[in-house]
């Protein structure tokens, strides 16, 4: 969630600092800050707010003689202690000062034993006690007081490290939390995201958990508990930075709505061989689908109602029981897990710690597991034996759009082999819906050639403050989904329900002029959804129907309320559908003057329970 960037080199630290910052700012944050290790010693700037108050309270003060080429910078998400520059980072204690990205659990007993030993924190974090410990264990030796100190603490950390001491030097470790470095001929560099990195350079360095990362203006050295040096995992980015641009567009979001088509591309290609899918260039064989007798998707948030989707595809072409499960739930259910059991596990960040712990828990009963992630060199990407990379490229608004629409073709990708392993589905079969979801992937582009179409329906509930998205079948995942989307980016209190659920309580809820988006992809469930509409259209609701197919608006439905989506095979309308609901957010959001692509309150990457 937070942002961590930390560079030592030949150039002024500052700008990288500032740079590296700005590139994190998607994964949203509350409060920024900086430490410049220079001839003075180490100095610490801290604000609440956007980067950019940074760069001004920077630019502002005094310059030093001599421009620092060291520090440490951050941008936190608020979990211990309010939104306040006291308790923005860095943080200082004694000999140290440190960023933090993560959450240490025994803060409480850690304060305890500092207190008893005259030491009290001046902000309300748990990052501050971090620094406060390492600086309590220092005699000199930085490893052995970081060592030390990550030895009392329990819970997920990256840190990064500044000593008084060692000009030039900076220490970073990592549990449960990202972090990659990387050595060019200008310095070396640590971040929580490659993305901090990608302008300086493509190929970065992946620091194993509990291993003491020392970089200096020529070198970036790994060295475990011992002593030892560790050689580290390298891994080249090849991501496009022009992809990380906004490109012409007003927001990210829209930006990357208008991504799709490619991204679904990109990822559908590589996997399909004589027309079915083939996952070998994935280094997943066949072995892994045949003999499952049971799949659990887990995920969180939007990652989540595309595992809903994907659990019904599963059932219903593969015939063998699926379900969709809450990955911050999960593990408490004590689920029933073995050999024969598939649990593929979701997540566009690949850092998602509710996730992350899933899939160690599937891994430790035994269950085949599989990952489903946008980032290569993540943590959950790391951990998983067998991983389906999304090919969305980065996303940088906090609003998922097209690394969900991937995440669906993925799954359904995976539906239709399990299908053809199970033996439900013939080769031919499994073909034929091959190029259904070609078809599905294809009409994105006539999706958002309706956005014009899309800005006028939202022009209608941007004024609201209720709202109700109701759907039959697949379209109920896809109801919840845009009802997430709306409420992350618009503010509007909206909630999701399966249409035939409304007359059991929700219908009360009904009076004239509720917004209530009604969803209608699938032919099977039309009739009934239709009457639904007319029960609540009968209580004064404002309806608007987004549907698939030819069949028209229903009679006495007022046509400016009726949006006709393209016409293709009901089986995977659930990608286009998608489309057209961020469509419906982004533009609402626009219209209420929200911040489009960094909501409040939200982060890009949850890398805390």
């Amino acid at each position: 969630m937070c942002g961590i960037i930390g560079y030592s080199g030949s150039l002024p630290a500052r700008e990288i600092l500032l740079d590296g910052l700005s590139a994190l700012e998607y994964r949203g944050y509350d409060s920024a800050g900086v430490a410049l290790f220079g001839e003075a010693g180490v100095s610490v700037t801290r604000t609440v707010g956007k980067v950019r108050v940074l760069r001004d309270l920077l630019e502002n003060a005094p310059k030093p003689a001599a421009a620092p080429t060291c520090g440490i910078g951050h941008t936190r998400w608020a979990t211990h202690g309010g939104v306040s520059e006291t308790n923005a980072h860095p943080h200082r204690a004694g000999h140290v000062t440190l960023v933090h990205n993560g959450i240490i659990e025994n803060y409480r007993a850690l304060r305890a034993e500092l207190s008893g030993i005259g030491r009290e924190p001046v902000s309300q974090t748990d990052s501050e006690l971090a620094a406060m410990l390492i600086d309590s264990h220092y005699t000199g030796d930085p490893a052995a007081a970081v060592y030390t100190a990550v030895g009392r603490m329990e819970g997920s950390w990256a840190l990064c490290i500044l000593f008084d001491d060692r000009p030039g030097e900076l220490y970073a470790i990592r549990r449960g939390s990202p972090l990659v470095a990387a050595l060019t001929p200008d310095g070396a560099y640590a971040a929580s995201d490659v993305a901090a990195l990608c302008s300086r350079t493509r190929d970065v360095l992946l620091p194993p958990e509990d291993t003491l990362l020392i970089l200096t203006p020529g070198s970036a050295r790994l060295m475990d508990s011992q002593g030892a040096e560790v050689e580290p995992e390298r891994m080249h980015v090849d991501w496009d930075t022009a992809a990380a641009q906004r490109g012409g567009f007003p927001h990210y979001m829209l930006k990357e709505i208008h991504d799709q088509p490619a991204a679904l591309r990109d990822t559908l290609a590589p996997r399909l061989y004589d027309g079915i899918p083939n996952f070998e260039s994935d280094g997943i064989d066949d072995g892994l689908f045949f003999g499952i007798r049971r799949v659990i998707i887990t995920a969180c948030g939007t990652a989540y109602h595309a595992g809903l989707a994907g659990a019904l595809a599963i059932e219903q072409l593969a015939r063998i029981p699926a379900r969709a499960e809450l990955a911050s739930e999960v593990r408490y259910c004590d689920p029933i897990l073995d050999t024969n059991t598939l649990v593929i596990v979701v997540s566009q960040s690949g850092e998602t710690a509710d996730t992350l712990a899933a899939l160690r828990l599937a891994k430790e009963r035994g269950a085949r597991t599989m990952s489903i992630v946008n980032v290569k060199g993540s943590t959950i990407a790391r951990e998983s034996a067998r991983v389906l990379y999304t090919h969305a490229g980065p996303e940088i608004a906090v609003a998922s759009t097209k690394a969900f629409t991937v995440q669906l073709l993925c799954l359904y990708l995976v539906s239709i082999r399990l299908g053809m392993a199970a033996g439900t589905l013939s080769r031919r079969a499994g073909a034929e819906l091959v190029s259904f979801l070609t078809q599905a992937s294809m009409a994105v582009e006539e999706v958002i050639a309706l956005d014009g179409r899309l800005e006028q329906a939202a022009r209608s509930i941007a004024q609201a403050e209720n709202l109700f998205f109701i759907g039959r079948g697949a379209d109920w995942p896809m109801a919840q989904e845009g009802s997430l989307k709306l409420k992350e980016v618009s503010y509007i209190h909206s909630e999701a329900y399966a249409a035939g659920e409304l007359k059991h309580g929700t219908i009360s809820l009904i009076e004239p002029g509720t917004p209530v988006i009604a969803l209608s992809t699938q032919p099977a469930t039309r009739e009934k959804l239709v009457s639904n509409v007319r029960e609540v259209l009968a209580r004064g609701a404002a309806v608007t129907l987004i549907e698939t197919g030819d069949a028209g608006c229903p009679a006495g439905f007022p046509p400016e309320c009726y949006i006709a989506l393209p016409d293709i095979p009901a089986r995977f309308a659930s990608i286009p559908l998608a489309c057209a609901l961020q469509l419906l957010a982004y533009h609402t959001a626009v219209l209420r003057g929200c911040d489009v692509d960094q909501p409040r309150n939200l982060a890009k990457s949850v890398t805390v329970e």
